[in-house]
């Protein structure tokens, strides 16, 4: 395979994030400083929440939303199978079981239509992803969760930047969680951030990320005294992921606007191509991140997405696919809940014949023409 000359993704960093870096590592103080806090205030801004925990990561900002919900051994979560494993690996780790359910063919979200029949006297909570950025109905969502009394976490991973009706994803449930992972909108090199606008469920998951340590405790007459009032993790971000984020943080709009451009540029030339469908945002009060292009190749191609893949990779194009299988069809989850593809029929089908693209800011205007070239010439 020829070594990407267009990167499915890339993170954007220049000497502003090593310098910000370079002076957290002379200061001395890796964690519990003022960068961590700015951050948080930034993200804040951007997102218009009233708080914004920081974390290590996405997974951990989920874990920890279970958690602090006590839900446990013998409760439920429904969950969409077409997401990356850490979404259902976060309702495991708290002794629940995930409940799978199948996707949209138009944009790959969870299929609202089917989430109340699995709802059960077990379930506790609903599980949101918003894929691939494109922004799951919360009005409908948020409509179920009342009428069942559960609880809404969404998962937007890769959807910083995508808002319903001029609101940012996260901000319709109860709590939300992004990450920060290098391929990610903004990257702190790995880190995630929790946003809600419920003060309690902020404070309580502050303290529980950091071992369960009395914060109120710390402003001490002198140090090494504190109180455990709770039971925690270490999941604290640290100061000098910190710093990387708050550097990507003021070039976020500009991020953001290149990646619209970009998917938007690819769309106009692929999507009258027969033979295959592109998974979008269908609804114009919805804004969607563009995390990537997700094409589904359809009956004409679908035998051929290896060589296809093959192909554009050999010319230096970089390619991904989202997801390899359906979580619910992973073998850990296979093997241990005995599901089979009938369960998730639009989720395999992504799954099994999709191709993602590339968008980022990383992206010129030379890549995305040399991208649709050598497209158009497989899919003839």
């Amino acid at each position: 395979m020829k070594k990407s000359l267009i990167p499915f993704g890339k993170p954007i960093v220049n000497d502003n994030e090593f310098k910000s870096v370079n002076k957290v590592l002379k200061s001395g103080k890796y964690v519990h400083g003022s960068r961590t806090l700015k951050f948080e205030k930034m993200f804040r801004k951007f997102t218009k929440s009233n708080y914004a925990v920081s974390v290590s990561s996405c997974t951990a900002g989920m874990h920890l939303f279970y958690f602090n919900a006590g839900i446990k051994k013998g409760d439920e979560v429904i969950v969409p199978a077409q997401t990356h494993v850490a979404t259902s690996h976060a309702i495991e780790l708290v002794g629940a079981k995930p409940i799978f359910v199948d996707c949209e063919l138009d944009t790959g979200n969870i299929d609202i239509g089917k989430i109340e029949k699995k709802i059960t006297k077990k379930t506790k909570a609903i599980v949101v992803v918003h894929f691939l950025g494109v922004p799951v109905d919360m009005l409908q969502i948020k409509r179920i969760a009342r009428k069942y009394k559960l609880l809404i976490l969404e998962d937007c991973a890769l959807a910083l930047g995508s808002k319903i009706n001029n609101k940012h994803v996260g901000l319709f449930g109860d709590a939300g969680v992004f990450s920060f992972y290098p391929v990610k909108h903004i990257t702190t090199a790995e880190g995630g951030m929790l946003i809600t606008n419920n003060r309690k469920i902020a404070e309580r998951i502050r303290v529980k990320k950091a071992f369960g340590v009395d914060k109120s405790y710390n402003q001490r007459n002198f140090p090494g005294k504190y109180d455990v009032k709770d039971l925690g993790f270490n999941y604290r971000m640290s100061e000098i992921h910190a710093s990387i984020g708050i550097e990507q943080m003021k070039k976020i709009k500009n991020f953001l606007d290149l990646r619209r451009i970009n998917f938007n540029f690819l769309k106009k030339k692929l999507i009258d191509l027969n033979g295959i469908n592109i998974l979008q945002n269908l609804n114009k009060s919805f804004l969607s991140s563009n995390y990537c292009m997700n094409i589904v190749l359809g009956k004409k191609f679908k035998n051929r997405r290896t060589e296809i893949i093959r192909a554009l990779n050999s010319v230096g194009i970089g390619t991904s696919i989202y997801y390899p299988k359906p979580v619910p069809l992973m073998s850990f989850y296979k093997d241990k809940y005995k599901y089979n593809s009938n369960n998730f029929k639009n989720a395999s089908l992504i799954s099994n014949c999709s191709i993602s693209l590339p968008t980022g800011p990383h992206l010129k205007i030379k890549d995305l023409n040399f991208i649709v070239k050598e497209l158009k010439k497989l899919l003839k």
